[in-house]
Formats: structure tokens, C-alpha cells, sequence
């Protein structure tokens, strides 16, 4: 531990969670710190700039009563660190990784760096295999890959809340020991009742058992917003590559973390980008998504699904993308579905799993999945076109074939995309199925003659 630096004669200001320093000391970046104010209580921060004169401290609590005649800053000489075990999962964390659930704090193992390790690119193995969610849309149509990093596009108001706790509370291996699933869930910047209401969701259906559980609140500072995911990731890496266990880490709200990063960019005075957040926004976005993966010389894997909010529902906004650039693929969520009542309101024809086809199949799932959600798009994107020529020539100008694809596209819809309670993938593609018996047989252009008869039999 380095020596202690007091602040007297060295501060040069205190702006909210942001304490300025003449350098008079060389720290690395991202070192951990200790700020101690008249109260002597000591405030967890890091380093977050160095420059040729001056450091920037953030501090992860709460600034109030600090000033600068009587603050002191104890530098630790390492950066900023989680102690874990697999003791963490059935409990629940803040921003910074303590414990707020009543019970004992954890006997650690190991300390794990925050930022993680660093991933070698060939160390990396493929994703492949398949996480099993319960939500017909992502299982059949947009299948979610061990070690995948998948975003939910959604926007203000839309129930991607209840659609990130039924994932956390149903998504499981398929056909595997359940022992090696978990999840790690994490919360930033929410609101009280939004924190209670995960905490409740997962303990009342027993998933906490299995959940490493952390929520950064709204008015927890901005600094700490940015450490949250940073935390949960680091848990999730030791479940993942240490305890060998299938991670799924869930990380919502993602846009509240940029416009902490905006926040704090702007108080460090750094030149804004685009929409005013920092040039590297989507560095440190790729700091965060890119360590979701599988490593070839250990058992387990790290998958991210990342909720985002479109600011005004503009997908080309920085954030959405942005993220889009360094995940694979997205699930977009409608505002015109949930208008109309179908919960989840995925969009499945703008969404995309890019990696779909490793983790779906014989192998995987079964042998006709692939086919199935191919021939699903189709119907129901030759459906949407439908709808759009019936609003000009109303559905009485249709001709047959286009009003049984009007006909499809509205059951696909009330039948497969909504549901009230989770699905198995054979009770998803069951329906699929179904709905695509209705369809002329000529029109299954992306089916095998022996999969029609297997699953369609002779048309009616």
C-alpha cells in the first residue's frame, strides 16, 4: 500500500462524485483509492485520468461531507478488485460489488480485477450450443449461443423488464445438469421499485439460488454507475472460466450507463462526439461486450444479453449503434406489437442472431430448427407485405393466397410471439409448426419434401 497523500495544498477542485488533484505522486490508471474526509470515513474510488499535473478521483459513495482543507486520499498501488468465491450466487450486491442482503460477507478465494483479464483472441474458442430462454421468438427464430453477446433493443416504456426477469428465472441448459447454469443479473442506474422488483421476481421463483444478484440504484452516483457492470462481469468471469460453470449475464439498463459515461466525461471536461458522449464511447462499450466468450482450455462460458433504451426509439442513435458494431446480432422489440397487446413484442423480422446456426440443429436442438425458423421469416415477412398492400386495397382486393397470409401473420403473432408463460423449444416449434400447416404447400419453399411430410403431413 502506498503512503498516505493528504489533500491540503493539492486539491484543485471537487466537482459532485469528481475530486481534482495537483500529480504529486505517480499512480497508475485505474488505481484503487481511499478517500477520507473530516467525518473519517473512508470512500472507495480509482483513479480515472492522469495528466502531466494533475489527477482525477472518482469516488464511488457519496461526496457529501468532503471538502478540500480536510480530505485525504490513501492510495492503494493496485487496481480496483472483486474478492469471490462461489459463495456469490444466491446473493444480492450494490454497484460496487458489497454485499446488502443482511447475510455474512463472502469468504473469498480470489481476487479478481475488476476490469478483467484480458482475453487472447486465440485463446478464444467458437461459440456453440444453446441456452434455452423460454421465449418462443428468441429460442426458434433467434436462437441464443453459449458465449454470445446478444443485445435487446428497446425503447421507453416497453416491458423489457418483465421480458429480462422471465429469461432470468426460465432460461436453463437443454438437456444438460442444471448445476452448471447460472446467472449473473445486473441493474444499473434503476429505480427503487424496478430494484425491489427484480429482487422479489427472482426469490419468489427460487432462480436467486442460481443468481448472483447486483443493483445499482438511480441515485447512486454516476462514478459507481460506471463500475456496476464492471463488477457483475467480474463475478461472471470467475463463475464462467474458474468455477466452470454456463454464465448468462444480464445487464440492464445499458443506456443508463452511457449517460454516466456522458456525465462524467463532461465533468473531466473531455471534448464531446457524437450527442455529446466521449469519442470513445465505443471503446469502452467493447471493453465491457467483449468479454463475453468461450476460452478453448476452460470448461465454461460467459454469454451477455444487454438490454439498451432507444432514446426515442432511434436505432441509428450512438448507443444501439454503436453496440451493434461489437455484438452479434440484436433482438429488436415493437412498439406496434406491444401497442396491440402481444407480450414479449419482439420484432422478429428486424431482430438477428448471427450466430444462430452454431448453436441450433442436430446437435444442438434438433435436426429441423434451422429449416423451421427460416420458413417462419418468410411466411411472416411475405405476411407484413400483405398487411401493407391491404392497407391500400383493403382486404377484400386481396387475392386468396394473400388474405391466408394475412390470416398467418396474425396468428403468428397472437400464437407464437405472445405468451403468458414460458416455453419449451419442442412446445415453440410445435407451434411454428402449426401455424405453417395453414400455408399452401408450394409456398414451403425452404422446407424438404421429407420435413413437410414429418410435420405437415398431406394438406387439407
Amino acid at each position: 500500500m502506498r503512503p498516505l497523500l493528504r489533500v491540503e495544498g493539492a486539491a484543485l477542485k471537487l466537482d459532485g462524485p469528481l475530486l481534482f488533484l495537483k500529480r504529486t505522486l505517480d499512480v497508475g490508471l485505474g488505481d484503487a483509492v481511499e478517500v477520507r474526509g473530516r467525518d473519517g470515513h473512508a470512500r472507495l474510488g480509482r483513479v480515472a485520468a492522469v495528466d502531466a499535473d494533475t489527477l482525477t478521483i472518482e469516488i464511488l459513495e457519496s461526496s457529501a461531507g468532503l471538502d478540500l482543507g480536510g480530505t485525504e486520499v490513501r492510495f492503494r498501488g493496485e487496481p480496483l478488485s472483486f474478492a469471490l468465491s462461489a459463495d456469490i450466487l444466491g446473493r444480492v450486491f450494490n454497484g460496487v460489488g458489497q454485499v446488502i442482503d443482511g447475510g455474512p460477507p463472502i469468504a473469498a478465494s480470489e481476487r479478481f480485477p475488476i476490469d478483467g483479464w484480458p482475453m487472447n483472441p486465440v485463446a478464444r474458442a467458437l461459440p456453440r450450443n444453446f441456452i434455452e430462454t423460454g421465449i418462443s421468438s428468441i429460442d426458434v427464430m433467434n436462437s441464443l449461443v453459449r458465449g454470445q453477446k446478444l443485445p435487446i433493443f428497446s425503447g421507453g416504456g416497453l416491458p423489457h423488464d418483465r421480458l429480462a426477469t422471465d429469461i432470468a428465472r426460465h432460461a436453463r441448459l437443454r438437456g444438460e445438469d442444471q448445476d452448471d447454469f447460472a446467472i449473473v443479473f445486473c441493474g444499473i442506474g434503476l429505480s427503487y421499485d424496478s430494484a425491489e422488483h427484480f429482487r422479489r421476481a427472482l426469490e419468489q421463483s427460487g432462480a436467486l439460488v442460481r443468481t448472483a444478484l447486483f443493483l445499482n440504484l438511480a441515485s447512486d452516483s454516476s462514478t459507481q454507475r460506471l463500475l456496476t457492470p464492471r463488477y457483475a462481469l467480474s463475478a461472471a468471469e470467475y463463475l464462467a472460466f474458474v468455477a466452470g460453470k454456463h454464465v448468462l449475464a444480464i445487464l440492464t439498463d445499458m443506456t443508463n450507463y452511457c449517460e454516466a459515461l456522458r456525465e462524467v466525461s463532461s465533468s473531466k471536461g473531455e471534448i464531446p462526439a457524437r450527442k455529446g458522449f466521449p469519442g470513445y464511447l465505443y471503446s469502452d462499450l467493447a471493453t465491457l461486450y467483449e468479454r463475453a466468450g468461450c476460452l478453448r482450455d476452460r470448461p465454461g462460458t460467459l454469454t451477455q444479453l444487454s438490454i439498451l433504451t432507444m432514446p426515442a426509439d432511434d436505432i441509428s442513435h450512438p448507443i444501439p449503434d454503436l453496440t451493434g458494431y461489437i455484438t452479434e446480432g440484436q433482438i429488436v422489440l415493437s412498439r406496434e406489437l406491444d401497442r396491440r397487446g402481444i407480450r414479449p413484442p419482439v420484432g422478429v423480422l428486424p431482430s438477428l442472431s448471427r450466430l444462430a446456426k452454431d448453436g441450433s440443429g442436430g446437435r444442438y436442438t434438433h435436426p429441423d430448427h434451422p429449416a423451421l425458423a427460416s420458413q417462419l421469416y418468410a411466411a411472416y415477412a411475405r405476411a407484413a407485405q400483405t398487411r401493407v398492400l391491404a392497407s391500400v386495397v383493403g382486404e377484400d382486393g386481396l387475392a386468396e393466397a394473400d388474405r391466408r397470409y394475412l390470416s398467418f401473420g396474425l396468428r403468428f403473432e397472437q400464437e407464437f410471439l405472445h405468451q403468458d408463460a414460458p416455453r419449451s423449444l419442442d412446445d415453440s416449434m410445435a407451434i411454428g409448426w402449426r401455424l405453417l400447416g395453414s400455408l399452401p404447400r408450394q409456398d414451403l419453399s425452404r422446407l424438404s419434401d421429407a420435413q413437410i411430410a414429418t410435420h405437415l403431413g398431406q394438406p387439407q
